[in-house]
């Protein structure tokens, strides 16, 4: 599971390996709660758990880092993977 780097706060910023295969997204996890939110456009797919007011934070959060997020799908994932053609 790779965790983007540099992102501060209390949440983890992953990818899992098999999900290359999808639209470009990042899953969020804090103690036991999980979200999952698509980056283009940042939209929540799902959540377990948190709040709608965490998941407030939450999309803001992944909207200032989107960059650092997508930069680290790509090195992941590579340039193509996950596109909607």
């Amino acid at each position: 599971m790779p965790t983007v780097k540099n992102i501060p706060g209390p949440y983890r910023f992953f990818f899992y390996s098999f999900d290359c295969n999808e639209p470009m997204h990042v899953h969020v996890q804090r103690e036991r709660m999980v979200c999952k939110f698509w980056l283009e456009p940042v939209v929540l797919s799902n959540s377990h758990g948190f709040t709608s007011k965490e998941l407030n934070n939450i999309r803001e959060i992944i909207y200032n880092n989107r960059k650092k997020i997508m930069e680290a799908w790509y090195e992941h994932c590579g340039e193509t993977s996950g596109s909607k053609d």
